[in-house]
């Protein structure tokens, strides 16, 4: 009897061996690029200008960077290196007003701000005039409840993260609904579905990429909608953690010059790089105040020559990165 409960005993232990192996093999890969190292960073708690609270979203065109400055409602220029340049948006909710702008776009010369607190999206000029404004509060068709994020394709359509609402909205450049992704008001964790969507980017290659904010996950599709693939854990089920490829809350996602995807993940204060098909590639950032450091990581947006900006929303600043050797 005890030789028999041995065996069973050394058989279990092997076959939970075997999974764990199994497990760290398909979900917490190797780095496959050398790491980012820390080059800058700017902003502080306050409110005047090159100040922040609570920078949340982040943009690059033409030696500019763009940033939400959410709780002082408004968007913020800077040089590359930092240097203030000119506001962007008054507190309110007016027109040409931000109540609390998150993740921007930037298409045809204008920037798109999804304005969380308004339900809309708000389109300026690159030098701050106000141009248009799309959207009202509600669940209808090209209504919205907290927008995070929105992209913008080549022929002017939008893709909106409607946060509260679940669902990708698909709408012409007017703002007229064309169709959309996920059940309004319904959380899901399986394809297709969402557990608050934070933001949208299109790929090199005409995809639409989604972070699924609290399903830990990022999801890719089609144009049109059509599911591709999701990662983040396990599967891409809702099973968030700090390993490689596993994410904590994911609110924004950007396309760096060669294809790659750059994720903020959120609560593990961290960035994470991919390939267009989620191979894991390298990560970097830790939790802190020092250089490098994030206390909870917010947007991120890639400049061509390949270096990355990022949202540090709870030290109230902005941090740039560039790989190692390049």
């Amino acid at each position: 009897m005890k030789r028999w409960l041995s065996r069973i005993t050394l058989s279990l232990a092997g076959l939970l061996a075997a999974t764990v192996l199994l497990v760290w093999l398909l979900w917490m890969p190797n780095a496959q690029e050398p790491p980012y190292q820390f080059v800058r960073t700017w902003g502080e708690l306050g409110d005047g200008p090159g100040q922040f609270h609570d920078p949340t979203g982040i943009a690059v065109s033409d030696g500019e960077v763009f940033v939400s400055d959410a709780r002082n409602g408004r968007i913020q220029v800077f040089s590359q290196l930092g240097e203030y340049r000119r506001g962007i948006g008054t507190p309110g909710d007016g027109p040409g007003q931000l109540g609390r702008p998150m993740n921007l776009a930037i298409h045809n010369g204008e920037l798109y701000v999804a304005d969380y607190w308004n339900d809309r999206i708000s389109v300026f000029s690159l030098a701050g005039e106000f141009s248009r404004q799309m959207g009202e509060s509600g669940s209808g068709p090209g209504q919205f409840n907290a927008p995070g994020g929105v992209a913008v394709a080549p022929d002017g359509s939008l893709y909106v993260a409607d946060f509260y609402n679940q669902r990708i909205q698909y709408l012409k450049a007017d703002g007229s609904f064309i169709r959309q992704w996920g059940r309004t008001g319904s959380i899901g964790i399986h394809a297709s579905e969402f557990n608050y969507p934070t933001a949208v980017v299109l790929a090199a290659d005409g995809g639409l990429i989604v972070a699924d904010g609290y399903n830990d996950r990022i999801q890719m599709f089609t144009r049109n909608g059509e599911f591709l693939r999701k990662w983040g854990g396990p599967l891409g089920m809702n099973i968030h953690g700090p390993f490689a490829g596993w994410f904590a809350t994911v609110t924004s996602v950007a396309v760096g010059p060669v294809g790659n995807l750059f994720v903020t993940d959120f609560y593990n204060h961290r960035l994470q790089k991919f390939d267009d098909r989620g191979q894991f590639l390298t990560a970097f950032g830790e939790r802190g105040k020092g250089p490098g450091q994030f206390e909870y990581v917010s947007a991120v947006a890639v400049a061509s020559d390949g270096t990355v900006f990022s949202t540090d929303l709870g030290n109230h600043r902005v941090m740039v990165f560039t790989q190692v050797g390049r």
